[in-house]
């Protein structure tokens, strides 16, 4: 495919500065480009880059100019060049179509239109399965599952029984939804199980992440609510709620019966105990270790998380310690000196 640039800017909604006929074949990244394709700068800290960057244009925020370059000023590059990815099919690779003739289906499973299955999945008994879903190969869906119209199960993926996931979900592979959760008591010295009688709830436009983890309830949901996204290597226990719009990064761990508020991030390796509200609005730093509820729009980090501007305090003062353990060597020495001085 060939575009000229103001045609791209059109459908980007740009602003096209520079020879609007130039013709462009393709998009990479700012250090990987090559003449004829098209680029984009979405952070100041790669801005020495666009010295050196071969693209023959480059997709900008409005109030950036980059001499010797055409350039489409947008006000958000990074969708843009999103959507200019679309337009060129990159990345793009077309779902599979129809049900595969390995694949296991229940009598009574309703299939909505254009449901596409492919080989080896097995769909239990009383499940839905709304129209132009796809289910790639391997994956298993248990008895009683609802699975939302244009809604993506990446290959081995398991979803266990009475499940519910909403339209335009996306679960990659690996993960398991469903399972049970971690509930025991301790009778005579033995952790006998407690049955797990609930299930999990994934509303709209949520994106699961490859070898995810999410529990079913004790009793009631686990839920997942709308457009929230969760990264990879992530582990939500029983009773938890996640609400709308949140960001869960790579290898968080979220204890039971937690509460997560909307439009917030838990970031990489954080961990959170069991029965605490996270507020909304609210950031949880990398590797932060959160062991009480957060009021709404905090930042927190460190172990145990506290106020973000705290830990910096503390953290300022921690690196200068073997400066201070220096000074109080120096002025014990000054003061056994004074003492010996004294008693002579």
């Amino acid at each position: 495919m060939k575009k000229t640039l103001t045609e791209i800017a059109g459908i980007i909604e740009g602003e096209v500065v520079g020879d609007g006929s130039l013709i462009i074949h393709g998009l990479n990244g700012i250090k990987e480009a090559c003449e004829g394709e098209l680029t984009f700068i979405a952070n100041s800290k790669y801005l020495s880059l666009l010295k050196t960057t071969q693209a023959s244009a480059v997709i900008t925020p409005r109030d950036m100019t980059v001499p010797g370059k055409a350039i489409i000023r947008t006000d958000n590059p990074s969708l843009a060049f999103a959507k200019a990815a679309e337009l060129f099919g990159q990345g793009v690779v077309p779902h599979f179509q129809g049900i595969h003739p390995r694949a296991v289906i229940a009598d009574d499973v309703q299939l909505g239109e254009k449901v596409a299955v492919g080989a080896n999945v097995i769909i239990e008994s009383g499940c839905h399965i709304g129209d132009n879903a796809v289910i790639y190969g391997n994956c298993y869906i248990g008895h009683n599952v609802r699975i939302g119209s244009s809604t993506i199960i990446y290959p081995n993926v398991t979803i266990r029984e009475k499940t519910v996931i909403g339209k335009r979900c996306i679960v990659n592979s690996g993960s398991v939804i469903g399972s049970d959760g971690f509930g025991y008591e301790q009778i005579s010295g033995e952790h006998v199980k407690i049955p797990q009688l609930g299930i999990v709830c994934i509303e709209d436009n949520v994106e699961i992440g490859a070898c995810v983890t999410i529990d079913r309830a004790r009793f009631d949901k686990t839920i997942i609510k709308r457009g929230s996204k969760i990264d990879n290597l992530v582990q939500i226990a029983h009773n938890v709620v996640i609400e709308e719009n949140c960001i869960i990064i790579s290898q968080v761990g979220i204890a039971g019966s937690v509460t997560v508020g909307k439009n917030s991030i838990l970031a990489g390796q954080a961990g959170v105990a069991g029965h605490l509200t996270i507020g909304e609005n609210t950031t949880v730093a990398a590797k932060a270790g959160v062991t009480h509820s957060v009021e709404p729009n905090s930042i927190v980090s460190g172990f145990p998380a506290k106020p973000h501007a705290q830990v910096k305090k503390v953290n300022a003062v921690l690196q200068r310690l073997p400066i201070y353990i220096k000074r109080l060597k120096d002025l014990e020495k000054r003061v056994e000196k004074i003492e010996g001085t004294d008693q002579s």
